[in-house]
Formats: structure tokens, sequence, C-alpha cells
């Protein structure tokens, strides 16, 4: 990697000239606004790209080849990335388990693991949902039984993203059955995917794509030094990773990417001359700045050092429903063509609009369906009494 200069120094018109002419130059224009989760193999040329400029890991401390960017640059490197197009390649490694590692991990670990991560030598896939246990996380089941130097881990995952195409699983086990309480007898372990008695099975979902995985585990051994933080209490380091895991789900770039394709749809078909289509288009369009501010506040939180708290539901919540409410108004401005799957012409406009309108129907379960986000946030933030 190159030298990394301190793009916090910089002004914010010339941090978003540099971010600008990088991504118009340098991403893949045909992977440009896709429709799908982008998948590692042809994701890999870009992530190369990106880690030989030291830009895979904008949130991160310099001293683990991050850029340590400041919300405000932030902010700027996530606009230009939804303005160009820019998918994300399977980066939990760096959004989730670099994070969870600096804040809890050995040092080991941190040597291991961060410079991995970075590069694309390992990916990662999350092993938290299972068949029983999926917004009710804390009834997972997945066991894992201490055996000399070892965990020996028994029970499957579900709902795993991109497991397919993962070196490295960051999971939930549970390591103490007795324990009174569900939350309790947590452990937090990391497993290479081609150990032993680890089967990857894909998923095809609605819309035709294998992008999530169940995940078995029969006799697995992991050392016991792949646990993370203390045993039995890696529900405290699950919050923590839900937390930033809610953070990523947050990001205002899937709604503004549909929020772009409304526009230029409705352009196209003059559906603007409509005041109450400009009216309900504007509040959406409202609400994507208001989110980006409320993205913003939390990255800078993130950047103190300071742990989310449980209001970060409030960003999951109004991201992903606002997701849904465009991919709604998007069938409507395609009519006929809303109802057809694949790139269409409408009007002169290449649109996929049924594709985004199926990504946006599990955006408010996964993560923590919008339900149990109430609930957080009527409990915890607002002090509202429990029946």
């Amino acid at each position: 990697m190159n030298a990394m200069p301190d793009y916090n120094a910089m002004s914010d018109e010339v941090f978003r000239r540099e971010v600008d002419a990088f991504f118009a130059a340098e991403y893949p224009p045909h992977l440009r606004y896709l429709l799908r989760r982008a998948r590692w193999a042809e994701m890999k040329p870009w992530w190369d790209t990106l880690y030989a400029k030291g830009w895979v890991a904008p949130g991160w401390p310099r001293e683990w080849g991050g850029m340590e960017l400041g919300a405000a640059k932030m902010l700027i490197y996530m606009e230009e990335m939804e303005r160009h197009g820019v998918a994300r390649a399977p980066e939990q490694g760096i959004t989730q388990v670099g994070p969870i590692l600096m804040r809890y991990g050995t040092q080991e670990q941190k040597e291991h693991y961060l410079p991995r991560s970075l590069s694309g030598e390992y990916i990662w896939c999350q092993g938290y949902s299972e068949p029983n246990a999926g917004s009710d996380l804390a009834s997972l089941q997945t066991s894992a039984v201490i055996d000399g130097g070892d965990l020996v881990i028994n029970g499957q995952k579900i709902w795993t993203s991109l497991a397919h195409d993962a070196t490295h699983i960051y999971m939930l086990v549970r390591t103490d059955k007795t324990a009174k309480k569900k939350q309790l007898g947590i452990s937090l372990v990391l497993a290479d995917v081609k150990t032993p008695g680890i089967t990857v099975r894909p998923i095809r979902n609605i819309a035709g794509h294998e992008e999530f995985c169940e995940v078995f585990f029969d006799n697995v051994r992991v050392p016991y030094a792949n646990l993370v933080g203390r045993l039995n209490e890696g529900w405290t380091i699950a919050k923590a990773l839900l937390s930033y895991e809610r953070l990523t789900i947050g990001s205002p770039r899937r709604p503004a990417y549909a929020l772009r394709r409304l526009e230029l749809i409705a352009r196209a078909k003059g559906l603007f001359a409509d005041s109450g289509f400009a009216d309900r288009y504007n509040v959406l369009a409202l609400d994507i700045q208001d989110l980006g501010s409320l993205f913003g506040r939390f990255v800078e939180q993130v950047k103190r050092g300071e742990p989310l708290g449980e209001d970060i539901s409030m960003l999951k919540i109004w991201t992903t429903e606002t997701w849904q409410r465009i991919t709604d108004m998007l069938l409507e401005a395609g009519a006929e063509d809303g109802a057809l799957q694949g790139m269409r012409d409408i009007d002169g406009v290449e649109a996929d609009i049924l594709t985004s309108f199926y990504y946006a129907r599990p955006g408010t379960i996964y993560g923590g369906s919008s339900e149990v986000q109430r609930n957080i946030l009527a409990r915890y933030v607002l002090q509202l009494p429990t029946a």
C-alpha cells in the first residue's frame, strides 16, 4: 500500500474531487449500480485496487491500514460511492470483524486477522441466525464444548450471507446450556470455513440469486485461541457487532440508489407534472437527506471510540422502511414494466424495477426485524414500561 495522506486535513471539496476522480476512473463500469449482492470473484480486482491505494477500510485507524476518516469525510466517501454506483464487496471483515477485534480481541488475534482481512486474503461471513433463532437471536442452540485445547461445535446457521464466498466465519455459539438467562452462556468464535465438519449450502432467493446459505457444523474442532473475549460473555460482543451491522445496514446508499432510479424514470415519463407524485417524491428525498445526517452522527460516534447504543435501531428502521417506500413508488412509476423481472427499457431508462422491489422486502427483517427494533427503542431509549 502507498503511504497514507491525512485526508481529514484536506478540505471537503478537495477530498470529494479526489474520491470522485478515483471512482470514475478505476471502478469497473459493468459493476456499477448492481441490484444484487456482489460476489467476491467479480469484486476481487476492485478490492485489490482499493487495497493498493489504502482505501479498503475508510473507518479503520491508520495504525491498522485504515483511512481513519472523520464523519464528514466518511459521508463524502459514501456519497461518492453511491453516486458512482460502487457495489460493496463482501466486507464484513472490515465493517464488523475488524472493529470487534480492535476492541475485544487479543493482540495475537489482531496481528493475525486484521492484516489478512484488509488484504482480502480472509473473507468473512456471519454465523448468527439459526432456523429457530432469528430476531430472537439469544435463543440460538449451536453448541461449543471444550475438549482439550479445542472447542467442538455442532449445530446449524441459516441466512448466512455469501458464506459460499467466505474463507472464515465469525459465529455465536452456546457454551453453557445451564445458564439461567438465555443471553448468558453464549460465546463468539472465529473459524476457517474449510475446517472439517463445516458444510455450506446455498439458498436461492426470490430474485433467482444465491445470496444466502445454510451452514452446518458436525463435530467441528476450532482452537480455543479463536474465542473472542471471555468464555460465556459473547452476548456483550454480539450486541456491539449488531450495532456495527445496523450502522452498515443503516447507510442511506441503497435507498439513495433506488431514489435516483425513480427520479430518472419519473423524468423520462413526465411524472413530476403530477403534483401529488412530486410531493411524495420530495418527502422521500428529504428522508434520504435526513438519513445521511443521522448516519453521519453515528459514524462520528464510532470515530470517537464510543460504543453505539440502542438508538442505532432508529437508523436501521428508517433506512429499510424508506427503501421499501421508494421501491413501492418505483413499481408504480414503472407501470406494466414494473411487473417484469430483468432489465427493461422504460422510456429510454434501463432499469430492473422488480428486482429492486424484491431486494427491499427483507430489509425490514434481516439484522433484526423492525418490530424488534421498535421494542428496543421503546424499552431502552424511551424507557417505556413493558408488560
